[in-house]
């Protein structure tokens, strides 16, 4: 009988490209339904696609498989981003607020749309981890609903080379099937292996993968730091290849023999003449490949540590280390972290918090514990309905349904108030805006006028004591106050100033002077 509600995922890793496809049930455990993958080295590298038309074929063969073992088509898949580009950086955004103003969830949704505004160059931003805001003094990770005059946000981007999500479009657009979201593996990995006290308390997530292994730091309860090393298990098993022994064989002496720690042995003469082999195949002596598996191993974590420190959660990780992925199955794997880190706390992450259940059984190595993230993560069913079917699709049980669909109209009602509650506080911040606006201005008009006050009470002194420049350079900064209804009244008494000015002048007073005496002598004739 074909399933007709799931969640279908794909992770496209640089030794397999997987596909999965389960069933949520109502006690939180999931059904896994089908399960298929396909080998993808020679067309992935460390996390990122480079032949497009290879990864295609081997996407639709995934697929398909899964189509197969559930007896029904698929329309959409869940796609999990990783590679060695991505990586985190983080951001601030100030903005200023009027006097005493409430924070509202807008003013923190536009804080996070400046951050996403940022410049990168031949970059994308992936996801965002707000940290925390900083309000007067304080470090608040809610801040809805705190008066302020100044809110700082904190982010961190997780960007990755802008080709990344592209190339991964371009091999879904060449295919029948549709992307139902980007997810990122890092994110959906760490929700599915941490557990709420290792989140809270502070740890390191560690996901030792083929081609690359990357790195979570968390500090109650927010993602602090990732980075993706382009360093992974298959640079080991290169690096045996230098001892000339092919690549095949040099994997089976990895997996095989390969030790992150080679414990002391009291012998060291007898050590050095042993030997491992494959039958039939290849023998090496145990020393070489002892040190050239613990020197890459120990690269590896030393630069998981380096980025542990870049973070500056270095010494705040009272969870200590959490390691999975592949390479975590190594022997001596968390000794080999112990003795470059001198953590002690450290938890190797086989499989993960999600029950599972179903015929298909899954290994509980590591290895799939981002497959399982995505799928967990997934909302949307990812059937294709047949139209001419229209048959409804039965998601969960009448009870459950009923359930879903209160929470629904509880969710709506909330919404509903919550946007009434923002288009008040909005409004009322519009409003002091306003006021604050015109009390300004008439405090502005208020000094102006006072100064201009000051100005011609000046220029009348100086006209009092006939300096007519002085009284004229308090007119010109009277003039500066830009009071346009006292513009005549400046008007009058600068022509006052200038008659007195003209009245007063040594010519004028010598020609007043020459006319009284012309007037006296012609008198006396």
């Amino acid at each position: 009988m074909a399933v007709t509600d799931f969640i279908a995922a794909i992770e496209l890793g640089s030794t397999n490209i997987t596909g999965i496809a389960g069933k949520k049930n109502a006690d939180g455990s999931i059904q896994i339904l089908a399960y298929a993958n396909a080998p993808s080295s020679d067309c992935i590298k460390k996390g990122a696609i480079f032949n497009l038309d290879k990864t295609t074929q081997i996407l639709v063969s995934v697929i398909q498989k899964l189509e197969n073992d559930l007896q029904a088509s698929i329309k959409k898949v869940y796609v999990g981003i990783g590679g060695q580009s991505i990586r985190s950086i983080r951001n601030n955004v100030t903005k200023q607020l009027g006097e005493d103003t409430k924070i509202s969830q807008a003013l923190i949704e536009s804080l996070m749309e400046n951050n996403r505004e940022i410049s990168l160059v031949d970059q994308e931003i992936l996801g965002v981890e707000p940290q925390e805001y900083k309000v007067g003094n304080n470090l608040l990770t809610e801040p809805v609903g705190i008066s302020a005059d100044r809110i700082e946000g904190h982010y961190l981007n997780i960007i990755a080379n802008h080709t990344l999500k592209a190339r991964i479009a371009q091999c879904f657009k060449q295919t029948k099937y549709e992307i139902a979201d980007y997810l990122l593996s890092p994110v959906v990995t760490a929700n599915v292996v941490l557990t709420d006290s290792e989140r809270r308390s502070g740890c390191a997530l560690v996901d030792l993968g083929a081609d690359t292994t990357t790195v979570s730091v968390y500090k109650n309860n927010i993602l602090r730091h990732l980075a993706v090393i382009p360093l992974g298990s298959n640079n080991i098993t290169k690096d045996i290849c230098s001892l000339q022994i092919e690549e095949e064989d040099a994997e089976q002496l990895k997996l095989r023999y390969g030790c992150a720690l080679t414990p002391p042995t009291e012998d060291e003469d007898q050590a050095h003449e042993q030997e491992y082999s494959i039958e039939g195949k290849c023998t090496v002596p145990a020393h070489k490949l002892e040190y050239i598996v613990e020197a890459r191993v120990n690269e590896i974590i030393s630069n998981v540590w380096n980025q542990i420190m870049v973070s500056d959660y270095g010494d705040k990780l009272m969870a200590g280390l959490v390691l999975t992925g592949g390479a975590s199955n190594m022997p001596n794997i968390d000794e080999a972290f112990k003795q470059i880190t001198k953590i002690e706390k450290i938890r190797i992450a086989k499989g993960c918090n999600i029950a599972l259940d179903g015929a298909i059984q899954l290994p509980k190595n590591g290895t799939k514990n981002t497959l399982i993230g995505l799928l967990v993560e997934g909302k949307e069913n990812c059937l294709k309905i047949d139209p001419r079917k229209g048959h409804q699709l039965d998601f969960i049980n009448d009870l459950a349904e009923q359930e879903a669909e209160a929470k629904r109209k509880e969710a709506e009602r909330l919404k509903a108030e919550e946007e009434r509650r923002k288009a008040e506080e909005e409004a009322e911040r519009i409003r002091k805006i306003n006021e604050e606006k015109k009390r300004q201005e008439e405090e502005r008009n208020r000094k102006r006028l006072e100064e201009y006050n000051i100005y011609v009470e000046e220029a009348r002194l100086q006209l009092s004591k006939k300096k007519y420049k002085a009284a004229l350079k308090e007119i010109e900064n009277a003039r500066r106050m830009h009071l346009a209804e006292k513009e005549e009244e400046l008007n009058e008494l600068e022509a006052k100033i200038n008659k007195e000015k003209k009245e007063n002048s040594w010519f004028d007073i010598f020609t007043k002077k020459v006319t009284n005496l012309s007037d006296e002598i012609l008198k006396d004739n």
